[in-house]
């Protein structure tokens, strides 16, 4: 009986250890995709789309990419009381080369919820996975999910540490 239990709790401790390689390396994204992970300094410029020219001076955000895809970011580009900050997802495109989506809701200056913004951009990290570049959009959406607004922004990124 003592070997058989032995044996059991053998088995349980090989499939947690198992477990868990699997899943830190399924979380690191595999190859490169998890070199996307950690948080960033991120300065954001929205641009015209049309031209490329910048519409007001770059403002500092803060995002944070976490491992499974879903990421967080905080700006100083609106007051926080008129947008929350925003919520979604990132994934491995292939190589340096990464796609990153989040949305955030709007208020007005009563406290109104007004809307939300969905911004999405394409990213490429460096070679020592220490800054970004990224370029993308923006769209407006009324509380009705009519789009009522859209632009362009880039950013340039660097690993807070």
């Amino acid at each position: 009986m003592r070997n058989i239990f032995i044996k059991a709790l053998s088995g349980i401790a090989l499939v947690i250890c198992l477990t868990a390689m699997f899943t830190s390396a399924w979380g690191a994204g595999q190859g490169e995709g998890g070199r996307l992970e950690g948080a960033w300094d991120v300065q954001v410029t929205i641009r015209n789309c049309q031209t490329g020219a910048p519409l007001r001076p770059a403002f500092a955000s803060a995002t944070s990419f976490m491992s499974g895809g879903t990421l967080v970011d905080t700006t100083s580009g609106l007051p926080q009381a008129l947008r929350t900050p925003g919520q979604g997802v990132w994934s491995h495109v292939s190589g340096n080369n990464y796609r990153f989506s989040f949305r955030a809701f709007s208020f007005d200056a009563a406290g109104n919820y007004i809307g939300w913004t969905k911004i999405t951009h394409e990213a490429e990290l460096d070679s020592n996975g220490n800054q970004y570049t990224s370029a993308g959009t923006s769209e407006v959406y009324a509380p009705n999910g009519t789009l009522i607004a859209s632009g362009c922004s880039t950013t340039t990124a660097t690993r807070f540490e």
